[in-house]
């Protein structure tokens, strides 16, 4: 069967590609900071798709070492194919860049640049070997243009899609694909109380269907960028 590795799959968009790409048949390695989100999204898949693999392992992908670490065991439990990398865990925290706490930008980048990095350099191997094999970055609208409130979030976006686009042009030789997702606004629980109703914000379905057929182009073809608003704009 196919292989696929995501991060922070335990809620909101990570989830929704997990669900879609284990129900088309993908054994899948998945990690989150929390083991018992993780143990009851295996035990649900275990009982929905009894036929398929699912390797969990709590990470706080700020450690690098856990990265690198959860990468080796994620390629191993794969048996050495690796068809998609979604580099999908982050976080985000409002503020502005001249008024945030101290180390706010080092953290965010540790999570939402850096574990890329890591866990891309680790099974980077794996990946060249498979036939077909395609990574998605999960940046995001800030990182395409400044917006107040962005702050270390918005820098460390615009850095992913920079780590994105370089990786992009040293694997497309090696059959490697590359694709940055770029979303705004996607539903989660923390929207809930915001006020905002759910039909003005995308769902992240939408998210895992825009993964999905980038995917399954064919081997001439590759989706550089997808940007994806909610259909009355940003938010």
């Amino acid at each position: 069967m196919p292989g696929a590795i995501i991060t922070g799959s335990t809620k909101g968009i990570g989830k929704a590609i997990a669900d879609m790409l284990i129900a088309n048949g993908f054994d899948i390695a998945i990690c989150a900071r929390t083991l018992a989100d993780l143990e009851q999204q295996q035990a649900d898949y275990n009982r929905r798709y009894p036929g398929q693999k699912v390797y969990i392992q709590a990470v706080d992908v700020a450690d690098r070492y856990a990265v690198i670490d959860f990468g080796r065991q994620a390629v191993a439990f794969l048996g050495g194919a690796l068809h998609i990398l979604i580099n999908n865990a982050g976080l985000y925290f409002p503020g502005n860049v001249l008024d945030e706490e101290d180390q706010q930008l080092e953290y965010t980048m540790q999570v939402n640049l850096y574990s890329a990095y890591h866990l891309t350099g680790t099974v980077t191997e794996a990946l060249v070997q498979t036939p077909g094999s395609h990574i998605f970055n999960m940046c995001s609208i800030a990182s395409l243009q400044a917006y107040p409130g962005g702050g270390s979030y918005s820098i460390s976006k615009y850095a992913l899609l920079g780590f994105n686009d370089n990786i992009r042009m040293e694997l497309r030789d090696k059959g490697v694909k590359v694709t940055a997702i770029c979303p705004g606004a996607v539903w989660s629980n923390s929207w809930e109380g915001s006020g905002i109703p759910a039909e003005r914000i995308m769902e992240a379905d939408d998210i895992a269907a825009s993964i999905w057929n980038a995917y399954n182009l064919s081997p001439r073809a590759v989706v550089e960028r997808i940007v994806l608003r909610p259909q009355l704009g940003d938010l």
